[in-house]
């Protein structure tokens, strides 16, 4: 179980870039910091903080309000197994085609992944109705949400030269990239732009930089050189200043 949340524990990489959040506030906001007294006499030890790395992940996000309820409110159920994936092969503005479900055979562009538990949400498809705000008088709002999709066995990607489900493979090019390859007509399939989009809705090369920013050149630039001193023996250094005194003789009994 530990060797399984070590792996399987973490925010996946994709979700980061998507979230375009610092790792430090993700992990602050993801972790739970837990006051654990050690066995024995808790009275005259010290307690020591153990932040709760066992994390539930679902379809709402780490930094979101329905994340905190799910993780410290609510009571967990059994731990989902989740399968290892290598080689993430869905990103967002890719077109799949749905296997299983009341949607099978339609094809949709990918719209959000979920990389913690192998999903992906397909635009449009394998919907779910909920109903808010029913009351006695009001027969309430129905909405279609979109449902998650496995991406091992509930979907596949679709070759763009044909418009046809394939299963794919990762391959290197002659220049030394890293594509997919469909194994079907064996025609490269792309990585859409639109997987750079972050949720804010804006990819690297639409970013401007503006006059408050840190330049590149202020961030390489180096301000600090690490030695073997304490600070006070590196301001003696730069004020020229020596140590002629004497100490002291002590003895130890």
């Amino acid at each position: 179980m530990r060797l399984t949340t070590i792996l399987f524990g973490k925010l996946g990489e994709w979700s980061k870039k998507y979230a375009n959040l610092p790792d430090r506030y993700i992990d602050r906001v993801s972790e739970r910091v837990l006051w654990k007294s050690p066995p024995g006499k808790p009275q005259f030890l010290k307690r020591k903080i153990v932040p709760n790395k066992k994390l539930y992940y679902s379809i709402h996000r780490p930094w979101s309000t329905n994340f905190q309820y799910e993780n410290w409110v609510m009571k967990r159920r059994d731990w989902p197994p989740v399968e290892p994936i290598k080689d993430w092969s869905f990103f967002r503005g890719d077109r799949v085609e749905l296997l299983t479900g009341p949607d099978k055979g339609k094809q949709g562009i990918v719209h959000d992944i979920i990389q913690e538990r192998n999903w992906v949400i397909v635009h449009g498809l394998n919907t779910k109705v909920i109903v808010r705000e029913k009351k006695k008088g009001f027969p309430g709002i129905y909405l279609r949400v979109e449902q998650p999709l496995l991406v091992t066995t509930q979907v596949q990607l679709i070759d763009p030269s044909d418009l046809k489900g394939t299963a794919i493979e990762w391959r290197y090019t002659q220049d030394g990239e890293y594509v997919r390859v469909s194994l079907r007509t064996g025609r490269i399939i792309p990585i859409p732009v639109s997987s750079q989009e972050t949720v804010d809705y804006k990819t690297p090369d639409m970013y401007v930089e503006e006059p408050k920013d840190t330049t590149e050149s202020d961030v390489k630039e180096l301000t600090f050189e690490a030695k073997l001193k304490t600070f006070e023996m590196d301001i003696m250094d730069k004020m020229g200043i020596v140590e002629d005194r004497v100490p002291k003789k002590y003895y130890w009994y």
